[in-house]
């Protein structure tokens, strides 16, 4: 969300940004905010003019009192009385107008870094650069979901059954090797300095409408129905939700986090021949990683997120490139956003298994995350958040990569220690 004094002394600049990211619906909501605002400022001057008369007029009611004027007293208070009704209504008028205001602001998106490239969806976004050499083997790779019944790893059609389309028992070694990737991914992490974490796996509304819009969330959540709670799509969510309405001194920062969570998600939308299997479902594992700082310190941070990404795919022998999302492509509070897509060597092409973002101050904004600076100065903070490792889409990658002629997977070094030693799969 947006401050709304830069919205007062640049509304042509937020408007060129809407343009930018394709949403032209969405112009006219920068005047509604600028009339709605100057309203209620108009009425709580007004509010307050009222409230220094009545302070004043209580004073002179005491003093007449003293004095015995009992009757002029009795007409001033008349007056306060009258003052009080209007001042009562001006209050409930400006809780109206704030509303109003909040609403809009909230669905006016944030103002995306001059270095993100223009474009109207995903199909515009820019590589940056490559890791790694694809590699295309001689021999045919099956389907994700046929290398692992192979190994009798995975069940959709008990699945089905249980819970319906979009959910999976994983079982044996492929069970196994999803927990490693996420154990390996975990101490990668901690390793380069973050701090582990499990979060709750639920939040209230209010963190909800803290950290994403309003669109994301009518696509994303599932609501606990009965309770204030929705279930987590990211431990981002939780995560960020941590600091809400805290004040965090600047020496202690950045917090770098490292979470562990199940991700559940509507996944709203058509679902390709390419996202059958586990590649588009409602419940899946992530390791996330977080990091709220200083504003000056944010696209330092940005660069290193997305790099322990790539270096993490990496060290699993898995080619990755990254991807520059452009205007059209970032949700409404990103500034800034970076896809890690990994190699397909079945499909011939790259698809996504990460993202990292900036997203400024926008949830801090919103989740009054405030920072204590020099002299006690306070500012709002920043915040980033990247994938580590999501499995079960990371394992697609990783199955296809590893996959040999003979249908074993080699297990790559880094991660042997997480499969009590094995040097591959065998297929059953």
């Amino acid at each position: 969300m947006l401050d709304i004094k830069f919205v007062r002394e640049n509304p042509e600049a937020v408007k060129e940004n809407i343009k930018k990211k394709f949403q032209d619906a969405k112009l006219p909501l920068v005047d509604e905010v600028l009339q709605l605002d100057a309203e209620k400022r108009a009425v709580m001057g007004e509010a307050d003019a009222l409230r220094a008369s009545r302070n004043r007029l209580s004073k002179q009611i005491g003093a007449l009192m003293g004095q015995g004027k009992r009757e002029e007293a009795e007409a001033i208070k008349t007056q306060v009385t009258e003052q009080a009704d209007r001042l009562k209504e001006l209050e409930e008028k400006e809780a109206e107008l704030e509303e109003a205001v909040l609403t809009r602001m909230m669905t006016i998106p944030n103002m995306i870094d001059p270095s993100v490239p223009v474009g109207k969806d995903d199909s515009e976004n820019v590589e940056v650069k490559r890791y790694g050499e694809p590699k295309i083997p001689e021999f045919d790779i099956p389907y994700h979901t046929e290398i692992m019944e192979a190994f009798n790893g995975i069940d959709l059609d008990s699945a089905r059954k249980v819970a319906g389309n979009g959910f999976y028992y994983l079982m044996g070694d492929i069970a196994r090797l999803h927990s490693a990737v996420l154990s390996y991914a975990r101490d990668f992490m901690i390793d380069r300095g973050f701090t582990y974490c499990i979060p709750p796996y639920m939040i209230r509304s209010n963190v909800v409408t803290g950290v994403m819009s309003f669109a994301e969330m009518d696509a994303m959540m599932y609501k606990i129905e009965g309770e204030d709670l929705y279930l987590i799509g990211t431990s981002e969510h939780s995560m960020i939700g941590k600091f809400i309405d805290t004040i965090l001194k600047e020496e202690e920062l950045p917090k770098t986090l490292t979470s562990y969570s199940p991700c559940f998600r509507k996944e709203k939308g058509a679902h390709g021949l390419e996202e059958r299997g586990v590649y588009r479902i409602h419940q899946f594992e992530k390791q996330e990683m977080i990091v709220v700082c200083r504003p000056e310190e944010s696209m330092q941070w940005f660069e290193k997120l997305w790099q322990n990404t790539v270096d993490l795919f990496r060290s699993m022998d898995i080619p990755v490139r990254t991807l520059e999302c452009c205007s059209g492509d970032l949700a409404d509070l990103k500034v800034k956003s970076i896809d890690v897509e990994a190699w397909s060597p079945r499909q011939k092409k790259y698809f996504e298994v990460g993202s990292c973002s900036n997203l400024g101050d926008a949830q801090a904004r919103r989740l009054k995350i405030r920072v204590s600076g020099a002299e006690g100065k306070k500012y709002f903070a920043h915040t980033l958040n990247n994938t580590v490792a999501a499995p079960p889409r990371m394992l697609i990658a990783f199955l296809e990569n590893n996959l040999q002629a003979d249908g074993s997977v080699a297990i790559p070094l880094a991660l042997r220690p997480y499969m009590g030693g094995k040097e591959k799969l065998e297929r059953c």
